[in-house]
């Protein structure tokens, strides 16, 4: 039945052959409709900037944990977590029972050595009396040489005690002040100003001060905070002191902190076999909004224009020493030579070509469905189903 439509059939096929991949080709690359329109953009004035982002965490930029230097049991507490002390100010007290004692007994042993020194002194007056009598007495004859050396061997005796017993006394001075030292150990006082951050002490608690001295609390000054941040080894180059640099902290986005780097560390961490190096950022912290701990996002700035004319990166089309865009004029669009200045992922920085509020072209609507129709259909010729030419099953 089909022997006399066998060469329509041919030419059918032909046609099919021939067709579809001509209808493809026409449906990828055919000029836009009305349904498929130019993206416009204007050309604006604005701010733009180029920087590295790295994440960070805050701390005190100054804090001292306070110790113990003395054993014994914390007497009392006179702070809690959050309050501002001043320096000076008593925190703990720790019992002084054994270091008053101790005190108590150098300073008896001091004033025994000092009562032993007067009577040394008025042994030597008696002596030296004595031995000026005996040679009175030895120059008529009335007494032998031998008692004269004798009385003057005990004055040079008497000095002898003197000197030594006026040294004893020095000694216990000295240790009567370091025992005063220990005990004054035994109330702790801030060193600095600031806030108690943490408290690891509890009244009645026992402290063993003769291996390591113990942890009582932390006082931190929080009106000046610390951003640690961690710069990967590919940017770090790129950073200097006094670079000017703004962050936001994950519980609020929207306000930037700004700031400049005050020090990059020369040792870097490794973590995951990834080069990690540390950036210093000071700032003010008046508000007191800046805690220990958080969380931010930290933009070090490269370079930064305000009030500049900028287009949609997607507008500038060419090679990069050969830049253009297209320019939306009653007559159709004109394509124009620019020079660039900063890009970022967004915009670009025009310093010459354009003028603001020209429109520039940044795409067409509808290439994105055109694109998904092809990668769909795949190469001409291919069935649909078969994108890149691949083979059925994968292979």
């Amino acid at each position: 039945m089909l022997k006399g439509y066998g060469p329509l059939i041919k030419i059918a096929l032909l046609l099919i052959i021939i067709g579809a991949p001509a209808y493809a080709l026409y449906s990828i690359y055919a000029p836009a409709t009305n349904d498929e329109a130019q993206l416009l953009a204007p050309v604006r004035r604005g701010d733009i900037e180029t920087t590295i982002v790295a994440t960070g965490q805050l701390e005190p930029k100054r804090y001292v944990e306070v110790g113990a230097q003395v054993s014994g049991q914390v007497d009392a507490i006179y702070v809690e977590e959050g309050d501002v002390v001043s320096e000076g100010q008593l925190l703990v007290d720790i019992d002084a029972t054994v270091f008053r004692t101790q005190v108590q007994k150098t300073e008896a042993n001091l004033e025994n050595k000092r009562a032993q020194l007067e009577q040394l002194k008025a042994e030597r007056e008696l002596a030296i009396l004595r031995a000026k009598r005996n040679e009175r007495l030895h120059a008529q004859d009335a007494v032998s040489e031998d008692e004269v050396y004798a009385s003057q061997t005990n004055v040079r005796v008497l000095d002898s005690k003197i000197s030594a017993s006026i040294a004893q006394i020095k000694a216990d001075e000295a240790s009567l002040e370091g025992d005063r030292a220990t005990l004054g150990f035994a109330k702790i006082y801030a060193p600095i100003a600031g806030t108690v951050a943490t408290i690891k002490v509890r009244q009645g608690q026992t402290l063993n001060a003769n291996q390591n001295a113990p942890t009582l609390l932390q006082i931190s000054d929080l009106n000046t905070m610390t951003v640690r941040a961690e710069v990967s080894e590919a940017d770090v180059g790129k950073l200097y002191p006094g670079m000017p640099v703004y962050f936001t902290t994950l519980g609020d986005t929207r306000t930037r902190h700004h700031s400049t780097v005050r020090q990059v560390l020369p040792t870097p961490n490794v973590v995951n076999d990834v080069v990690l190096y540390q950036v210093l950022i000071d700032i003010q912290n008046d508000s007191g909004a800046l805690m220990d701990a958080m969380t931010t996002q930290v933009f070090f700035v490269q370079e930064q224009k305000t009030d500049t004319l900028l287009v949609p990166l997607a507008a500038i089309k060419g090679p990069p020493r050969n830049p253009f865009v297209l320019v939306a004029t009653e007559q159709g669009n004109e394509q124009r030579q620019v020079k660039v200045g900063i890009r970022n992922r967004t915009v670009a920085e025009i310093l010459d070509g354009l003028s603001e509020g020209e429109q520039v072209v940044v795409g067409v609507r509808g290439a994105a469905a055109r694109g998904q129709r092809s990668q769909q259909n795949g190469p001409p010729g291919m069935p649909p189903g078969m994108p890149g030419g691949g083979r059925r099953g994968g292979f």
